[in-house]
């Protein structure tokens, strides 16, 4: 991954007329303390390269390949399909099928001195892949701000996973669950890493595509105001976010497509899913190679002496963590999005287990439903894009739509504690499942990956992605923990839901509505009064924390030049002129 020329970037702005900061409190200063007027225009070094036709196109394709169909689909299904063979019936004993007419529905391997549910199992497997994530993302994420570090680190994580995807055509009998559970984790780890690292790079390319650097002279000649230039610099972002993430679907449609020229003639095959998975990969590379060709060099800082890259990512996480007063929306939204995308991430693994359940294992039938996922996935990203773009409505309203699903989700599944009608008991409601997360869930991901850009400090970009990984991937090392004791101890895996019911509700009403929840170890009975304040005021206001945003990367800007991260104590910013 390639940074930004941080050492030309941050030093304009002390010298920048276009770098100002409003806040609500009519104060004339922002959270950072900086005295400003109205607009925070992010600073563009002229000097860097201007993104090309090809590094644009090989930046989309490289998500076109990564599209999670194998790594986040049929290798679960797989390691699903083997441990469940290889389990028995509690009810029956040990020799028993968990497949069987009479089976009585629960399945379970030996574990440890015990056993554990073949759910249950697969849930573990996610919550430690999200703490190996978490490792990732804090000892090695920030470091990619300097060198060519995060270029190397993105081919690194890529040639692993396309690795662990190959090696699946070794797993061919149940008695392979174990190395089965093994590749699947490499496989969605570095799959993880991916997304992360990949979404880093797209706040540089959209301010260095010529449409960007078009509208940036086209304000210092005065001939947009201000404003205007805001407006249309975030729908650039969202443009790029949006056709990356159209891109993404495309290539799982495409993929799913391919994949039924070897379900369909060899069904018969037992080796037919390994053949899947490996058509899977091959799409990926052939695809995703492009972006490590024509992806231009934008090295950041050189690693400051008596640092190391193993130990420079936990110095920048805790420096980053220590900015909360200073960008209070920023760490407002992380905070919020740790919550939500745990909810998420994990109401989709407990969904894709019941739906696994329900249709055999089926690599056949998951693809005909991750078809209609796709297809109403780009549909709705254009959709989406067209209507903001059309209307000019702003991100957070966009990702408000979205959110709302992600809560209805979980309830539904709810239903099902009580009811076998309703609640993914049965063939439509997986159908109609696909089709609403493809209509609203993929526009979800373009959004909140829109929203931390708009509230990065620029040239922080790999510092804060990298806190916006953890909330992302690797806070869901806490919801499989949880649900999967839930079902270990009630043995029903819909007594699941409600937890993540909770968990996305209670995120989304702190995006919505919520006031700041930060103070300095702040007691549970805070918590109630600071949500009390959700009704007058929002909690994440975009265009104050990207303006915050902008003014703190200006008053440390000496971090791009050295490296080093100077406090607020020692920093003597220069007084920036106002617009």
């Amino acid at each position: 991954m390639s940074r930004l020329p941080l050492p030309e970037i941050l030093p304009e702005i002390s010298a920048n007329p276009l770098v100002s900061v409003d806040t609500s409190d009519g104060s004339g200063k922002g959270d950072s303390g900086i005295e400003t007027t109205e607009v925070a225009i992010a600073p563009v070094s002229k000097d860097e390269p201007i993104v090309t036709r090809k590094e644009l196109w090989s930046y989309y394709l490289y998500y076109n390949g990564d599209n999670g169909v194998g790594p986040n689909g049929y290798s679960m299904t797989l390691f699903q399909s083997l441990a469940t063979a290889a389990g028995y019936d509690p009810v029956k004993g040990p020799g028993s099928d968990c497949s069987a007419p009479d089976a009585s529905g629960q399945c379970v391997l030996p574990w440890g001195s015990g056993t554990k549910a073949v759910s249950s199992v697969v849930l573990v497997s996610n919550g430690v892949s999200f703490a190996v994530m978490t490792l990732i993302f804090t000892t090695i994420g920030s470091a990619a701000d300097y060198g060519s570090f995060g270029r190397w680190l993105l081919l690194t994580i890529t040639v692993i996973c396309w690795g662990a995807q190959f090696a699946s055509m070794s797993l061919t009998s149940p008695d392979r669950w174990g190395v089965a559970m093994a590749l699947y984790m490499i496989g969605f780890i570095t799959y993880g890493a991916t997304l992360v690292f990949y979404a880093a790079v797209f706040p540089r390319l959209a301010r260095n595509t010529p449409h960007a650097r078009d509208l940036r002279e086209k304000y210092e000649r005065g001939e947009i105001s201000a404003e205007e230039y805001e407006v249309e610099e975030s729908l650039e972002k969202n443009r790029i976010s949006n056709i990356s993430t159209m891109h993404s679907n495309i290539g799982y449609i495409v993929t799913l497509a391919l994949n039924l020229s070897l379900l369909l003639p060899r069904a018969n095959d037992p080796k037919v899913n390994n053949y899947v998975l490996v058509l899977t990969n091959g799409y990926w590379v052939l695809l995703g190679i492009w972006w490590f060709i024509f992806q231009q060099p934008r090295p950041g800082p050189t690693l400051p002496k008596g640092e190391h890259y193993l130990t420079v990512g936990w110095k920048q996480i805790w420096i980053a963590m220590k900015q909360y007063k200073k960008l209070p929306f920023t760490f407002t939204y992380l905070i919020a999005f740790f919550l939500l995308a745990d909810g998420l991430n994990t109401t989709g693994t407990l969904v894709s287990i019941c739906q696994n359940d329900k249709f055999s294992f089926s690599f056949l039938q998951n693809t005909y439903l991750g078809l209609a996922q796709a297809i109403t996935s780009t549909i709705s990203t254009l959709g989406f894009w067209y209507i903001q773009k059309y209307w000019k409505i702003s991100t957070k309203k966009m990702f408000i739509v979205t959110n709302v699903v992600t809560i209805l989700i979980p309830l539904w599944g709810m239903i099902g504690i009580w009811t076998d009608k309703f609640g993914f008991h049965n063939v439509w409601e997986f159908w109609a499942y696909n089709v609403m997360f493809g209509l609203f869930q993929a526009p979800y991901y373009a959004f909140s990956q829109t929203m931390m850009a708009e509230l990065t400090p620029p040239g922080f970009d790999n510092m804060f992605f990298g806190l916006f990984g953890l909330s992302n991937r690797a806070s869901s090392m806490i919801g499989p923990n949880v649900i999967q004791a839930i079902i270990d101890h009630t043995g029903d895996n819909w007594k699941g839901f409600p937890f993540l019911f909770a968990l996305c509700t209670a995120a989304s009403i702190v995006i919505w509505f919520g006031a700041s929840l930060f103070s300095p170890l702040m007691p549970p009975l805070l918590l109630t009064q600071a949500l009390i304040g959700m009704w007058w005021r929002a909690a994440v206001d975009v265009t104050t924390g990207r303006r915050d945003a902008v003014a703190w990367a200006e008053k440390h800007r000496s971090y791009a030049q050295t490296g080093v991260f100077v406090s607020e104590e020692d920093a003597v910013p220069e007084k920036p002129k106002k617009a």
